[in-house]
C-alpha cells in the first residue's frame, strides 16, 4: 500500500469522531480525541493483522529521536505498540486530557 494512501480521514470506532488526515507530513493512526487506535499491523505499516481489535491508550513514553509516543494495548489480543503523538497539525492529539486521566484527575 502506498504511504500516501495511509494518510486518510476516518471515523473513530471508539468515540465516533471524524478524524482528518494529518497536515504535518506524517501519518495518523489514532483518534486525536480519545486516542484509541485499531490493531491493523503486525509490524509497523504492514496492515497484516487479522485481529482488528481496538487499541486503548495506556501510557505515554518519550524518546529523544521520536518525541512523545502513546503506548496502545489491544483490548482483544493484548498486543502493545507505540505511536508518535500528532502535533503541529489541524487536529493535534489531546495529550493534556490523557495525562490527567493517567494521574487519576
Amino acid at each position: 500500500m502506498s504511504r500516501k494512501l495511509e494518510n486518510t480521514s476516518f471515523q473513530c470506532e471508539k468515540c465516533g469522531a471524524e478524524v482528518v488526515a494529518l497536515t504535518n507530513g506524517s501519518y495518523r493512526n489514532h483518534c486525536p480525541y480519545c486516542l484509541y487506535s485499531k490493531h491493523v499491523d503486525n509490524n509497523p505499516g504492514d496492515r497484516l493483522s487479522e485481529c482488528k481489535g481496538l487499541m486503548k491508550p495506556i501510557a505515554l513514553d518519550y524518546a529523544a529521536k521520536k518525541g512523545y509516543q502513546i503506548i496502545h494495548q489491544c483490548i482483544k489480543c493484548k498486543k502493545t505498540q507505540k505511536n508518535k503523538v500528532a502535533i503541529d497539525t489541524i487536529q493535534a492529539d489531546n495529550i493534556i486530557q490523557f495525562v490527567y486521566q493517567l494521574q487519576g484527575k
